[in-house]
């Protein structure tokens, strides 16, 4: 069983968090990797059923439905759950993430993708464990700014995300940028492989997904100032032709263990 640090729980995400994006978030975010998906079915003691927990829109539970018997995927938000499209094999459906609705170990994986942050860390791993069954696998993961290797261009994208939108943040935000070290992990660990996202992108393709960020939303909200167009100029110059596609990538940080086997 891993160590459980002393941490402060993270809180729900503030009301209307994610209402005014789910539609960009949709559009404008990278997709998890295929060796990841098939990395983590191949180590899970079944194909029966997994959870993917804080779906969002659906996307890991897509990646999952052509391997996983029934994958079920919750998630708070409403607003996030109407942009997941419907899918054989694929039940959605709004509950909390302390408060599944599965029958006590039933489930072969449990998936929580970009999402921790937000739950009620010692309730989840509760009900995690309970819903598990013996040797049922646990994942999650996490991943930061963007990176296109082009020094310039990461730099602007950094000083967007720490000065410019950085304020409007969420405080949970600091898990993800320490890649869930100071969070509990009640699982037996397994070694993991590294993997990225990856992406080739437009200049529009970055834009669009920089506008998916909540603290971009919410810093029109607060000043009523689009702090958009500014960065946008500046990436012109440096991008070239904004219909050139440049590599973009996010290395994960995932965590991976197994529920009690005893």
């Amino acid at each position: 069983m891993g160590e459980s640090p002393p941490h402060v729980a993270p809180k729900s995400p503030p009301p209307g968090h994610f209402e005014t994006v789910a539609t960009e978030y949709a559009r404008h975010r990278p997709t998890y990797p295929e060796a990841l998906i098939e990395w983590l079915v191949g180590n899970s003691p079944g194909r029966g059923l997994a959870w993917d927990c804080g779906t969002g829109n659906g996307q890991v539970a897509r990646s999952l439905a052509p391997h996983i018997e029934q994958v079920i995927a919750t998630d708070l938000s409403a607003a996030q759950l109407a942009q997941a499209s419907p899918l054989a094999g694929v039940t959605f459906r709004q509950a909390r993430a302390e408060n599944s609705g599965l029958e006590p170990a039933s489930v072969d994986l449990v998936v929580v993708a970009q999402a921790l942050h937000w739950f009620d860390i010692d309730a989840f791993n509760r009900e995690a464990s309970r819903v598990l069954r013996p040797g049922g696998l646990m994942a999650q993961w996490c991943y930061g700014l963007m990176k296109t290797g082009v020094t310039p261009i990461d730099a602007e994208v950094t000083a967007f995300y720490k000065n410019i939108v950085g304020p409007y943040w969420p405080a949970e935000r600091r898990h993800v940028e320490n890649g869930y070290r100071d969070l509990p992990f009640p699982f037996q660990r397994i070694p993991a492989r590294a993997f990225s996202m990856t992406a080739e992108w437009t200049l529009t393709d970055v834009i669009g997904y920089l506008r998916s960020w909540s603290a971009t939303a919410r810093h029109i909200q607060m000043t009523g100032v689009d702090p958009v167009p500014d960065l946008t100029d500046r990436l012109v110059r440096l991008w070239g032709d904004s219909e050139r596609t440049r590599h973009v990538e996010w290395p994960l940080m995932l965590r991976v263990g197994r529920a009690n086997c005893f």
